[in-house]
């Protein structure tokens, strides 16, 4: 500081100096931060999904692109909680009162600027098979904007559907991609992680109906491993989840498969080399995938893909559909087609125990 003084610097100019260093200019970090999503609407009503009734919350936004997590709490309170990062509450009202059995009452907290929850006191605890999150598309006809869709259950979905010879296995799911890892992209936007995971999480909530236990290797869209790992981290990360998993029977990798083409279609699924338990496990789900999924078969194959070469259980990895093809993509989307599909690859897990 003495140098300044001695080069002609008064205080007051060295002052104006440090006071233009501490003001962020346009375009600064403070400016570059993800756009904050305002609450704007709410509805709540009776519906039907999947053949069962469920009471239907919908929260709204101004914008799309909503990063959220759903835990369901079941200890003192039975609760599912919805966490929501660069959002705040706008003028929705705090404190709803729900008219349903099984949701009682809703709650919206700013815990911290930019970031809310929104809480729903349930009537009962809930499984993973009893609610069900998802995001639906503004939709300007019908007056609903972007928004956050919450069906809750009075029981498991597709609870009267049972699969013989799963109760008491150990299944270990893995949902490709994930995290900073789209996996391929449909045309539309459609990410190859959004789907793999809808699916798995389909595969679960059956499974575990019929009495079997679910490992998977992510429940939602996180890297396995963290974030900038490399390649063989990642998937290693993925294999050891199965591996350290107790009693683990099975390993099944759910992906969609991509090409430069958009005409390519169709599902395959594929062993490693001389796994004969591996081999049987992706033609017992390839078969069933193909008589439910009514697309083209593309057959089963060997291949030496990480997951399934460096499990010591037999695996299987199973690539759904093209999401590359306009026409799958869409199917890849709904969620009528991701409960056939989930169901098909569940019959081949049976099939495949019941051997």
């Amino acid at each position: 500081m003495c140098k300044f003084f001695r080069r002609g610097f008064s205080a007051a100019v060295l002052l104006v100096m440090v006071l233009s260093m501490l003001v962020l200019p346009q375009g600064s970090a403070e400016a570059g931060k993800a756009p904050v999503h305002e609450l704007n609407y709410f509805k709540s009503y009776e519906t039907e999904v999947e053949g069962q009734k469920a009471y239907r919350i919908e929260i709204g936004m101004d914008r799309d692109g909503l990063e959220y997590q759903v835990v369901a709490k079941t200890f003192v309170r039975k609760q599912l909680v919805l966490d929501m990062k660069n959002t705040q509450p706008g003028k929705l009202k705090k404190d709803i009162k729900l008219s349903s059995s099984v949701a009682k009452r809703l709650t919206i907290n700013e815990l911290e600027r930019r970031h809310t929850q929104v809480v729903i006191d349930l009537g009962s605890i809930v499984t993973d098979d009893m609610y069900k999150v998802h995001e639906e598309k503004a939709d300007h006809k019908a007056g609903k904007p972007y928004r956050l869709v919450v069906d809750i259950f009075s029981e498991p979905l597709n609870q009267g559907e049972t699969f013989k010879g799963v109760k008491g296995r150990t299944v270990v799911i893995d949902p490709g991609h994930g995290g900073s890892d789209s996996g391929a992209v449909g045309p539309t936007g459609l990410a190859e992680k959004t789907a793999t995971l809808a699916v798995s999480k389909k595969v679960k909530s059956l499974l575990e109906a019929s009495g079997a236990r679910v490992v998977m290797t992510r429940d939602r869209d996180v890297d396995v491993y963290g974030p900038n790992a490399s390649d063989r981290q990642e998937l290693q990360a993925r294999v050891n989840v199965g591996e350290y998993a107790p009693g683990a029977n099975i390993f099944v990798s759910i992906h969609c498969n991509a090409f430069s083409n958009p005409a390519a279609k169709g599902m395959e699924t594929y062993y490693f080399p001389g796994s004969a338990r591996g081999q049987q496990l992706a033609t017992y789900i390839y078969d069933e995938l193909l008589k439910d999924g009514g697309l083209a078969g593309r057959g089963v194959r060997t291949a030496n893909f990480y997951v399934i070469k460096h499990s010591s259980m037999p695996a299987t990895l199973l690539e759904l559909a093209f999401i590359t093809n306009p026409r799958e993509e869409k199917l890849l989307g709904d969620d009528k087609y991701q409960n056939t599909l989930a169901k098909a690859i569940v019959r081949g897990i049976s099939r495949y125990f019941g051997d």
